[in-house]
């Protein structure tokens, strides 16, 4: 079992819609990863526009790739490189710590993430 930013065991991030780089419902990252895809972020609209001004357009369904479409309040695993870039802009997404793998911390600072945890 991986581990969360907490030091426990990774749980779930999404089930509906179904989340993760191996749609499995898990944030781990691993070695085919590339993106690593280990941030469980609940959704905001602002975020959403964000991402899809930067050509990743999260909110499209593509069913193709098993790819829901988002909205607002959905959970979804991000990158942990785009979640940084859209704090560094001011419109990070929330984020579930139990549900984010330890791997994060190696692209975002511990109190950053922690200052963005959902309530």
């Amino acid at each position: 079992m991986r581990s969360n930013v907490l030091g426990e065991d990774l749980v779930s991030c999404s089930e509906n819609p179904r989340t993760g780089f191996r749609r499995d419902g898990f944030c781990s990252g691993g070695p085919n990863d590339l993106g690593s895809h280990t941030v469980c972020a609940v959704m905001t609209g602002a975020f959403l526009q964000y991402t899809l001004e930067r050509g990743n357009d999260l909110i499209t369904p593509h069913p193709e790739w098993d790819f829901p479409g988002l909205r607002p309040g959905d959970r979804w695993c991000l990158c942990a490189a785009r979640w940084e870039e859209a704090r560094e802009a001011g419109v990070a997404p929330p984020v579930i710590l139990a549900a984010c793998d330890k791997l994060c911390l190696e692209v975002i600072r511990r109190e950053d993430l922690f200052a963005h945890a959902y309530q």
